[in-house]
């Protein structure tokens, strides 16, 4: 098997290639070759560049799109950078591995919902961003399923692995401030990067192609997950719980945040099976 990884260099890519060196990952993966990319190697935004690395390859079996102009406010603040990324990325990748038979994870999230309705949002929820980032990851997700009919869209939430998050900013004020001020109202899945990337090795091995949600198990709010990081990890500061209302009046130029995005990893219960564990365990295995 040969793998291409676009965005390696970020939490997810570095997951992924934790997860295929781990002694549980997919059988069909053994010996597979793998290209890692990103930025500033390659552009996937810039359609010739694509198209010139794929015909410097060998021809790929699949392709996992981690590459995305993540910074919900910067998308904010200039939605043609996001919708280069988020939008005209995914679709490149995809015309590309539609033009060889390869398959396309392309990694999306739970802002492509507009949070307005309390619960589980399913893979078959209508969504509505809210924000310029939910806009521009939407667009890629159609895009990519328009370019290649061989596309898995995975949509995640509240992403937490080796690189910059929430969880390690946090701990890092924490231990530095005696009380820190976060949002109570706004509810969604944690989701560590090693049990995501474990998630999608098994995905693109599936041909049930389409949307799928792909988070830890169980819903709480950015509060919540502050309070048990700073439980689990032994440290001592205080949260204060405020509102996203509270939260805008002292931040104006923050974007919109959904304030229901749980998603129900219902496409993986119908088929391959749903390995995800609950939220606070996985968060547990990323502090230990």
């Amino acid at each position: 098997m040969r793998l291409l990884v676009t965005g390696s260099n970020g939490q997810l890519g570095r997951a992924i290639g934790n997860a295929l060196e781990a002694a549980d990952a997919p059988s069909a993966y053994e010996g597979c070759a793998v290209d890692w990319v990103d930025l500033p190697d390659l552009d996937i935004s810039n359609a010739e560049a694509v198209s010139k690395w794929f015909e410097a390859h060998e021809a790929y079996d699949a392709v996992i799109n981690c590459a995305a102009f993540t910074n919900v406010d910067g998308c904010e603040a200039d939605f043609p950078a996001a919708f280069a990324a988020n939008a005209l990325g995914p679709m490149n990748l995809a015309w590309a591995c539609a033009s060889q038979g390869a398959t396309l994870v392309h990694v999306s999230t739970d802002y492509v919902f507009p949070g307005n309705v309390p619960g589980e949002r399913t893979e078959a929820d209508v969504p509505a961003p809210i924000s310029a980032y939910g806009r521009s990851k939407l667009a890629g997700e159609g895009l990519a399923m328009a370019a290649n009919e061989r596309t898995h869209v995975v949509r995640t939430a509240w992403l937490y692995g080796d690189g910059k998050n929430f969880v390690r900013t946090m701990l890092g004020l924490g231990k530095t401030h005696d009380q820190v001020t976060v949002v109570d109202d706004q509810l969604g899945n944690p989701t560590f990067a090693k049990d995501l990337a474990h998630e999608i090795l098994r995905i693109a091995l599936s041909d049930s192609y389409g949307v799928w949600h792909c988070t830890n198990e169980g819903t709480c709010s950015w509060a919540d997950l502050t309070e048990a990081a700073y439980e689990l990890a032994g440290v001592d500061c205080k949260v204060n719980r405020c509102s996203s209302a509270d939260w805008k009046r002292m931040n104006p130029q923050s974007a919109d945040r959904p304030a229901f995005s749980s998603l129900k990893n219902g496409h993986l219960e119908q088929t391959i099976g749903n390995q995800m564990r609950p939220w606070r365990e996985a968060l547990g295995d990323y502090l230990g």
